[in-house]
């Protein structure tokens, strides 16, 4: 009986947006380590990015269009954070995505 193979979750979709997986080795090969610079790339941008939000938030002359801006900004860091806690949620033991089952130590996009 073969072991399960715990799929990733990457960061990015597909040219479809579609969601794209990686089984990965147990080294932690090449793109392991892109999708883990860019998880961390992500949560950087989403942290400076609220930052920067907080600021027009408590301005209460702030123009309608910055508030706006730094809603939609919020809200696509927002998705971002999201992807990165469910790729590493899919990580811990004893979860497994659904309907992937490849242990072929490739990645993909459904």
């Amino acid at each position: 009986m073969k072991p399960v193979t715990t799929v990733r979750l990457l960061p990015w979709l597909s040219p479809e947006g579609n969601p794209c997986y990686l089984v990965p080795d147990n080294e932690g090969g090449h793109l392991s380590r892109l999708a883990d610079d860019i998880e961390a790339v992500l949560l950087a941008t989403g942290a400076d990015v609220l930052a920067l939000a907080r600021k027009v938030l408590g301005d209460p002359v702030a123009p309608h269009a910055e508030v706006r801006f730094a809603g939609i900004r919020l809200a696509e860091c927002l998705n971002d954070a999201l992807r990165v806690a469910e790729s590493r949620g899919m990580r811990l033991p004893g979860t497994k995505a659904p309907g992937i089952g490849d242990d072929s130590g490739s990645g993909g996009c459904t």
